[in-house]
């Protein structure tokens, strides 16, 4: 239908914002419009729309800005073998990785902390089954006035761990900000692949302060539909015909396939195994050391990590 056809008698120009379709339109005809986000599968930084790869650079590093976080870690469990190409809903999962959530009908254990699937070796090799997660949502640099909200998934391994000057996971990273009292979402972040990492493994570093036009952008966007999203847990977008997220997707163990639950055969009493939980990755509320932090200016701290 053109639209001469689509307004009968209209005999005015044509105003040239009618040139594209936009997501409401699509949303209400019933085509997906799919959720922005940044991949890292492989070691590559991949733009996913509508769990469609549409972009993807070989660089080393993204500059990035953070518009929202997750309140807490996320956690998920997956029953099974992973299969290429298959979707999989997790048997149990927790938003905020303390108590499983509400509507698991399978539920590992009464809470997360002594729960059989978050023991060291429960998982391939030493690592755990059931894995943490946070979610961001971010905006690309050089990109902010598209305000284009992206959801980046960060696993275990980006999160938690030391790291060294220039180079740290998230949670040192954050409490590194918090010293110097900088916001995380005021400024630019470089996350760079760790080339040391056998499993696509991502590294934190303050590049420079948003311009105030930049950051009007950012406040804006922090409580947009998109960003909101992309730091929710909703496994529901695993079933269906609904684009399958990234859950996995930032590491060599990506969604597994579905499989039933085999009730355990009965077995003789063992000791109850020491549970390990990883930390939490909010960052203190009070940082202290030998000697205090001084009061360093923004500059300053960009300045030290461009060695």
């Amino acid at each position: 239908m053109s639209n001469i056809t689509l307004f009968e008698g209209f005999e005015g120009k044509l105003p040239t914002h009618l040139d594209n379709i936009d997501d409401a339109t699509k949303s209400l005809a019933g085509g997906a419009v799919g959720m922005r986000r940044i991949s890292i599968k492989g070691g590559v930084f991949r733009e996913m729309i509508g769990g469609k790869e549409v972009r993807s650079s070989e660089d080393r590093a993204m500059s990035i800005v953070v518009v929202r976080v997750a309140p807490h870690n996320s956690r998920q469990y997956f029953a099974g073998a992973y299969v290429e190409g298959e979707k999989a809903r997790p048997v149990c999962w927790s938003a905020d990785g303390r108590l499983p959530d509400a509507d698991v009908k399978e539920k590992q254990a009464p809470n997360c902390a002594t729960c059989p699937q978050n023991i060291k070796g429960s998982g391939q090799g030493e690592s755990r089954a059931c894995r943490y997660q946070r979610r961001m949502a971010v905006m690309i640099d050089g990109e902010i006035d598209r305000r284009e909200v992206y959801q980046l998934i960060c696993p275990a391994t980006s999160v938690f761990g030391d790291g060294e000057r220039g180079k740290m996971p998230l949670q040192k990273y954050a409490q590194h900000l918090q010293a110097h009292k900088t916001p995380i979402t005021q400024i630019v972040t470089e996350m760079r692949f760790d080339t040391a990492s056998t499993q696509p493994k991502l590294t934190f570093k303050a590049i420079r302060p948003l311009t105030d036009e930049e950051y009007a952008v950012v406040v804006d966007m922090r409580d947009s539909t998109e960003a909101v999203a992309a730091v929710t847990l909703n496994v529901s977008q695993t079933d269906g015909d609904a684009p399958l997220p990234a859950l996995f997707d930032n590491s060599k163990e990506a969604t597994p396939a579905p499989a039933k639950v085999a009730k355990p055969k009965a077995a003789e009493p063992k000791p109850a195994p020491e549970v390990e939980a990883e930390p939490e990755i909010a960052p203190p509320t009070k940082v202290t050391s030998k000697k205090p932090v001084p009061e360093t200016k923004l500059a300053d701290l960009v300045g030290e990590w461009d060695d």
